[in-house]
Parts: structure tokens; sequence; C-alpha cells
């Protein structure tokens, strides 16, 4: 028996049988019932939207037996042929296959002649980017002045390819790529229509895997359909397309908001026995912690009825945003090193022990969340963050992730000389550029609640209003009182922090070099064997 897949049977034939393409539907269709077609249309977008379709159905408006209009009858002789791709005056031309300037001037050869049957002669031009840049002088003068009785409608995927003199004489038309939620909403209706047992949830995922496209959704459908036995189910869609479940997703985040790297570990072991591609996990991952920063600062954007809601909000409830933010970043670029790890599942551990071993600086929790905030919890312990005993990441966080002091019990005073800024600024909870630009101060005044900083003007450029700002919170923290921050640009005529560090340790390294050089065994390798110390290789003591 004959069957006729998805993507054909459901192919649309007429202008209100496209899915999502209203701005193009709505321009071509205005411009036929108004009677303003022009002789030239282009249409572009990535594979499966709906630009050869288009073309057809625009094909079949023009020839109607009934009439030029949007809405042809799809009953006449002309309508039928074209439906079946065997109406004699819509030529349909394959440009991948026919890029010779030879072929292009056969093409249009029979241009001036009038159509055979129908109203208007269609030429049909599909990856019309293929064509050589002979091609396109050939068809450029046929193209600016055809003749009354002849379209053309163009079509590609690649239009930055088509030369410009193309470009300005085509009406263009940009198909988008389609949101999973308006292709699962076609499959479901196409599944009841073809009697096929269906779970909306497993509709969903294959319209994700289509990432855009229409046609490849309906490949998948009858792949899906083939592989279930006549029915759709989320389990089935899953093993074909080797998805994740969302909840060994969720498991593992869990795990990672605990710092149990003894559970992450198990939960990895149990993602390997049914995902093959942990780049996709990687990216199931990266999607769950975008998620999860919606809830916390945009819980407006976050989709209402999932299933997976609760755990979104219960995860947005035990991460802090920044955690958040540093675990997608290393999860991205766990992805960009997967390739070349020497192998994927090592890759894919080493990126979640990246998240154990790593955290951003504590800072203390806020008077209250922040306009948006769900559940923003309150900065945790230095014990309570760092990865439980026995885990993979447990020493590793010993070396990361320095203990900061404690915050005194008391106000602290206000500084008031080089040494004092000294200790504020050992004891700020700052990190990164924003550490780096409070060592290369010195206090300049203080009066009540502001404090004027003096910045070395060889580091300058690591200035800016946001580091000042998280310098003035810090400050504000350390005091526990409102501060106002100043910072002027200059030479410092005292020594900063950044200053008296780098003195101090080279005094360290000065006292190491002459260690080693008045050591016995090494004055005794020295005469015996000539040796002498590389330099650069003695550090000192820490």
């Amino acid at each position: 028996m004959t069957y006729q897949v998805l993507a054909r049977k459901w192919r649309p034939r007429t202008f209100a049988e496209v899915v999502g393409q209203s701005h193009v539907v709505r321009a071509l269709t205005n411009a036929l019932d108004e009677g303003r077609v022009h002789h030239a249309f282009l249409f572009t977008g990535t594979r499966g939207v709906g630009k050869t379709t288009l073309a057809r159905i625009l094909a079949k408006c023009l020839n109607c037996e009934a009439g030029v209009s949007s809405t042809p009858c799809g009953k006449c002789a002309a309508c039928r042929e074209i439906d079946e791709g065997r109406f004699m005056d819509l030529l349909e031309v394959d440009a991948a296959s026919r890029t010779k300037v030879e072929d292009t001037r056969d093409l249009l050869e029979n241009v001036p002649y009038a159509p055979t049957r129908g109203r208007f002669k269609v030429y049909l031009i599909d990856e019309v980017h293929m064509l050589s840049a002979h091609s396109f002088n050939a068809l450029l003068k046929t193209l600016e002045e055809p003749p009354s009785h002849v379209k053309f409608l163009l079509a590609t995927t690649d239009p930055q390819r088509l030369p410009v003199t193309i470009l300005s004489r085509c009406l263009q038309f940009n198909l988008k790529r389609l949101p999973a939620e308006p292709i699962a909403a076609h499959l479901g209706r196409l599944a009841e229509a073809e009697a096929v047992a269906s779970e909306p949830t497993a509709l969903r995922l294959l319209a994700v895997a289509a990432d855009g496209s229409v046609r490849d959704a309906l490949s998948l459908l009858d792949q899906a359909i083939a592989f279930g036995g006549g029915r759709v189910t989320e389990a089935d869609v899953r093993a074909m397309l080797g998805s994740i479940d969302k909840g060994q997703v969720f498991n593992l985040l869990d795990a990672v908001a605990a710092g149990d790297g003894v559970a992450v570990m198990q939960r990895v072991d149990e993602l390997a026995e049914h995902v093959a591609d942990f780049d996709n996990a990687l990216i199931e991952v990266s999607g769950a912690l975008h998620r999860i920063a919606l809830a916390q600062i945009v819980p407006e954007a976050l989709e209402e009825g999932t299933e997976e809601r609760a755990r979104i909000v219960a995860l947005a409830g035990r991460l802090a945003p920044e955690d958040v933010q540093l675990f997608y970043e290393i999860a991205l670029m766990g992805r960009r090193d997967l390739p070349v790890t020497p192998e994927p599942r090592g890759g894919f551990e080493m990126t979640l022990l990246r998240m154990l071993a790593f955290r951003p600086a504590e800072a203390a929790p806020a008077a209250g969340p922040r306009r948006g905030e769900v559940g923003r919890p309150a900065a945790a312990t230095p014990a309570a963050r760092a990865p439980a005993s026995g885990s993979p990441a447990s020493s590793e966080s010993a070396v990361c992730q320095p203990v900061p002091e404690p915050m005194p019990t008391e106000t602290p005073a206000m500084p008031s000389g080089a040494e004092d800024w000294d200790r504020v600024v050992e004891g700020l909870e700052v990190s990164g550029l924003t550490r780096e630009m409070a060592l290369n101060t010195v206090l300049l005044a203080r009066d009540r609640d502001t404090v004027r900083l003096l910045l070395a003007s060889d580091h300058a450029q690591v200035m800016s209003d946001m580091r000042k700002a998280q310098l003035q919170d810090a400050l504000a923290r350390y005091y526990a009182a409102p501060v106002r921050l100043l910072v002027e640009v200059g030479t410092p005529q005292v020594e900063t922090p950044a200053a008296r560090q780098r003195r101090e340790e080279q005094v360290r390294m000065d006292a190491a070099v002459r260690a080693i050089d008045t050591d016995p065994n090494v004055q005794s390798l020295r005469e015996a064997f000539g040796a002498s110390v590389v330099d650069g290789s003695v550090r000192p003591e820490r």
C-alpha cells in the first residue's frame, strides 16, 4: 500500500491553512484582493517554514479559473493540477541542480511566449542563492521587465548570497521560525484528525525538537507515531529523541544547590543510564537555570501551568541569584569545552564540579527582596555553602573558597589612616575587579557618612559606576550604616593596600632567595656539579 507522509498530506492548500506566517499572508492577501500583484516575489527563511508552499498557493491564486483572488476555489482543473504538481504553466526549478548560465538561458527562452493553460506563466525558483553570478546576470534583465503574463517566485534559505541587484527587483517576505507553542497546537490538531492518541507534553517535545520548522515537526510526528505503535507518549518521544526527563535535571540541580558532591555524582550515574548526548544534558541544565533566573527576577515571565513550575520556584528560593547566573555561565563554558574533553561524561562532570567549587563572594542579605524576586534566600554561611564532606569537590573548595573573616559584632569606627584603611579593605565583601579597585585606593578623608578615596591613576580603568556602587554597598555593610562614596583619580602620596601587599611579597621573595643561596645543601651541589638555581623557581612560603 502507498502511504503519504504527513508533511505532504497536510501541506497547506490555502492561505487560511498556513501556520504562523500571518504577516506574509496578510500582505499577499491584500495584494491579490486589490489587484496590486508584483511581478517578482522573494520568500526567505529557514527550512520547513513554508516558502515553496506559499509560492504554490500564490500561483494557484493567480491561475484559478474562478478569477484572481486570495481564496482559490481548489476545485477547478488549474487548482487541482497545481496541488498535484503537474500544471504546465507553473515551472518549478531547483537552482541547486541548475546553477550554470546555460540552464538559466534555456529557462528564460520561453518567457516571451504566452501561457499554455493558465492566466499567468509562473517561474518558481527554489534555493535561488545557488545560481552562479553569470546566471544572475542572465536573469537580471528579465526579472526587471518581464512580460505581463509572467510572474517570478523565488525562494531561498540564504538571502545574504543574493546580489543586491536581484533583491532590489523583488518584493521580499521574511518567513519567521515558529515558536514551539503554535507548532505543538498544530501537531495536536493533526494528531486528532489522524485519530492518533497523543500527550500534550509529547507534542511539545516534538515542537521544541523541530526548532521552528513545521515540516520537521510533521516528520518527527510521523516518526513518533511509528515508534509508539500508533500512540504518541512522552516516554516514547523522549526515548526517540534521546532527551532528558526534566525531573532528573531538577534532581541534579537540587544536589548542586545543596553542595552535595556525592549526590551530584549519583544523579550523573542516573542520567548516564538514559542519556548518551551530554551536550544535550548541558542544554537542559542551562534551560532550567534560565527559568530559575526568570522566577527570581521576573516571575511574571514564567510560564503558568507547567508541571515543573513548582520545582523551578523551589530552586529559585534555595539558590542565590548570583549563584544562578554563575552556574549558567559555567554550563555555557562547559558546552564550549565539551568537544575537546577526553570523554563527554568527564567533561559534564567537571562542569558540575566547577559549580560546586566556585561561588560568588558572599553578600549579607538585603533588608528585603528586590521588586519581582521570588523567595530570594538569605546569604548562606561559609560552612553551609561548602560542599558536603566526602564529596569530590570538598578538597577543591577548600582551596577555591577562602573563608571570609567574620563580620565585627560591633560597628567599626570610620578609618582614620592608611593602616586602618588596609584593615577595612581586608574586611570588605567584594571580589574581582571591585576588590582590585579597593586595593588600589587610599583614604583621603571622611565626614560622617561620606568616604573620599583616591584611586591610583594607573588603575583608573577598573573604575565604573557599577563597581563604585558595589564598593559603596560593601562599605555600608561593613559599617552597618549608610555610606556615601566619592572616588577621585590621582597619584597617592601614601602606600595603597595593593602596594603594601606587593612590598611584603617582595620582602618574602628576597628572604626566600637568600635562604636558598645560603643553604648548605645548595652550596654543596653548586661546588660538586656546577648546579645553579633556575630563575623564577623560588617561591616564598605563605
